[in-house]
């Protein structure tokens, strides 16, 4: 399955590190539950898409060197350790120290903005992105996981906000576009992990129709091309 103009987001993110290892490995077998239940960890943990593939290809190019490069990677487990040094790198890079100008901070601030200046909403999404720019402001002096869960439970609010404020079946027309995009992937990933991309698709969309951006730090990527 390639990659196609107008995939979700949050399926494009597993399917970039399926294709990827995939092509890397040199085999046409396809990940496993147990690969795939790693991917969600890295998605759910907010590592960028970008940090990912650096690590997978950091531990491919390793073993292609090694002593055991005639023997096959057989599961995406062999690269975990190496995209957990990409992701400290990457975190380092970024210095994430709470001061102004550092990336974390500055999208802070451009999120702060965008729902204080947001007109889409009703009344009651209104209120609460106002708090929530104005928490956004000041936030707690933290590491980058925490700020991600931090970010996680203020989009949530934002969330239950819109879903008092807009008309249900509005809501059930966004399922059905989310679910029908999502209908190649079912069957071949474990259930909770599709559950999981149904989740975010829906926020993004959701958000989006309002005029208010995902509380979301995956931009921040450090940089740089994608690994060859």
């Amino acid at each position: 399955m390639s990659a196609v103009a107008g995939t979700d987001p949050e399926a494009a993110y597993y399917q970039a590190v399926e294709e990827y290892f995939v092509s890397r490995r040199g085999d046409p077998l396809f990940l496993s539950n147990a690969d795939w239940n790693l991917v969600r960890r890295w998605r759910l943990a907010g590592i960028p898409l970008r940090v990912v593939l650096r690590g997978i290809r950091d531990a491919l190019d390793a073993h292609a060197h090694g002593w055991s490069r005639e023997r096959k990677v057989g599961s995406l487990a062999y690269c975990a350790r190496e995209v957990d040094s990409a992701r400290e790198r990457w975190e380092r890079a970024l210095a994430l120290d709470g001061a102004e100008g550092t990336e974390p901070a500055s999208a802070l601030s451009a999120f702060a903005e965008q729902l204080a200046s947001a007109s889409g909403p009703g009344p009651r999404t209104r209120a609460v992105a106002q708090a929530i720019a104005v928490e956004l402001r000041a936030p707690p002096a933290t590491g980058l996981e925490a700020l991600t869960r931090w970010l996680g439970e203020r989009e949530a609010r934002l969330l239950e906000a819109i879903a008092a404020d807009e008309p249900p079946e509005r809501r059930a027309e966004r399922e059905r576009e989310v679910d029908a995009s999502l209908e190649p992937w079912r069957g071949r990933m474990p259930a909770r992990i599709v559950e999981q991309i149904r989740s975010e698709a829906l926020a993004r969309r959701t958000l989006e129709a309002h005029g208010l951006p995902r509380l979301s730090l995956f931009h921040l990527e450090g940089g740089g091309e994608l690994p060859s």
